[in-house]
């Protein structure tokens, strides 16, 4: 078997090939059809940026499993971390017994969280899980019930982080009454925050306001300078909590740790996941000692921080640490001036804007309004050239590449992505003429 890793990608045939269609079908009669799956990619292996399927089709990844797996597929030190772990200890419940690779990754997240008061960690399997148990810390640790979030947020698809998001009508529909006195502003804008205050959410009701950094299914919003402080004045003003949700924009995705160091903001509990273990189930809300006072047996959770799990983030933490943050500033800007570049060569692009590897790509109509269909018709012709994208956000081309990203990977992914672009605007050209055609003869 050929290495996969830093190889170019190779598109042999028609897709999806036969092997791949066999899977589909089978995969068709018996999941969920909630799943919304973007392209008929079936995935055999993947290897730092590339991934392999089922016909030997090669494709460079710039989704990186939705912003998980951030120092790459299969990273070797990532893989023998847990397989060292695997052979002394798989589970053992750490919310009722003690092992130490939960309490090296609990010392590690302490350490390396911003602010300056110590803090507690609670370990959790998911980005919904962690907002989940934030949501109930800061209730129990307030007293009060009411909570902000913001228009375009997603927290998540459980019924407490599902009622905090904001993002679609499709993940809220048809499963009221979700959960009560959640109340939603517009992101980036305090004086939305202000006007919720003044009118249905009583200051002194307030337990927390709950906010993403860098929104990310929202459409890879990077707020104005100013936001994220003035939240922090606005909770210490009225006695309540902020959280930040950086299950996507955290762990090194914008060349930061955590992308509320941009902006030096620390938050009172801090959401954790994805990136965190590098494609193992993990999550953690991170909060201050203070904060994180609730009794034995207010909040507990099976699987959270599993002892494999706490050993591959222990390993990703040190590879973010050691080179992959800075990697994602250069491998960033080098994505952000080829993307800036090409904006100016198609026209439907409105705008390029994100920090380090977290790149949002808004695409537009002719009235400058926005375009999912041209949006998605980008990303179906990319992958059958062999480039991985996702959306975000109604209009918006997620960028979320591994952050192990080679120079020469993103001159490859820029490439075909032009190639994608071009297209796309010659069949939208095509159907332009042809409705004015028809038009014509009426």
């Amino acid at each position: 078997m050929s290495k996969l890793a830093r190889e170019e990608p190779r598109i042999l045939g028609p897709l999806p090939g036969p092997r791949s269609a066999r899977w589909l079908e089978r995969d068709e009669k018996v999941t969920s059809p909630s799943y919304t799956r973007m392209y008929p990619l079936v995935v055999r292996r993947a290897k730092g940026a590339m991934i392999e399927d089922m016909d030997g089709n090669r494709f460079l990844d710039f989704t990186a499993g939705i912003a998980v797996v951030n120092v790459g597929h299969s990273h070797p030190q990532v893989v023998a971390a847990i397989r060292k772990q695997a052979g002394r200890l798989v589970h053992m419940s750490g919310t009722d017994f003690y092992y130490p690779p939960q309490v090296k990754l609990a010392e590690r997240l302490a350490a390396i969280a911003p602010g300056p008061e110590p803090k507690r960690v609670f370990f959790t399997n998911s980005g919904a899980e962690s907002v989940e148990a934030a949501l109930k810390l800061a209730r129990r640790h307030t007293g009060r019930k009411r909570v902000i979030s913001f228009l375009g947020a997603f927290h998540g698809r459980t019924y407490g982080a599902m009622s905090l998001s904001g993002s679609k009508p499709m993940q809220r529909r048809g499963f009221s009454p979700l959960v009560p006195e959640i109340h939603h502003a517009r992101y980036g804008d305090l004086e939305s925050v202000a006007a919720l205050l003044h009118s249905i959410c009583p200051p002194d009701e307030l337990a927390a306001v709950f906010v993403e950094p860098i929104q990310g299914e929202g459409g890879y919003i990077v707020p104005p300078d100013g936001f994220l402080k003035g939240l922090r004045r606005i909770c210490d003003e009225h006695g309540a909590l902020l959280v930040f949700d950086e299950v996507q924009c955290g762990m090194g995705r914008t060349g930061r740790m955590f992308a509320c160091e941009h902006w030096g903001v620390a938050a009172d509990i801090l959401c954790l996941a994805k990136g965190l273990a590098n494609g193992l189930p993990l999550g953690a809300i991170v909060a201050r000692k203070s904060v994180m006072d609730w009794p034995a047996g207010s909040h507990a959770s099976t699987f959270g921080g599993n002892p494999v799990a706490c050993a591959a983030s222990l390993a990703t933490i040190d590879l973010l640490e050691r080179k992959y943050q800075a990697s994602a500033v250069e491998r960033g800007r080098q994505l952000m001036d080829g993307l800036e570049h090409l904006a100016t060569r198609f026209r439907f692009i409105r705008e390029v804007r994100g920090l380090g590897l977290m790149i949002g790509v808004e695409i537009q109509n002719h009235e400058g309004g926005q375009h999912p269909l041209l949006r998605d018709r980008v990303i179906e012709l990319a992958f059958h050239r062999g480039l991985l994208l996702l959306p975000c956000g109604p209009s918006t081309l997620r960028f979320c590449p591994p952050l192990c990203l080679t120079p020469r990977q993103v001159e490859i992914g820029l490439d075909l992505l032009a190639e994608a672009l071009a297209l796309a605007e010659e069949e939208s050209n095509n159907v332009g003429r042809h409705v004015n055609d028809i038009a014509q003869h009426v």
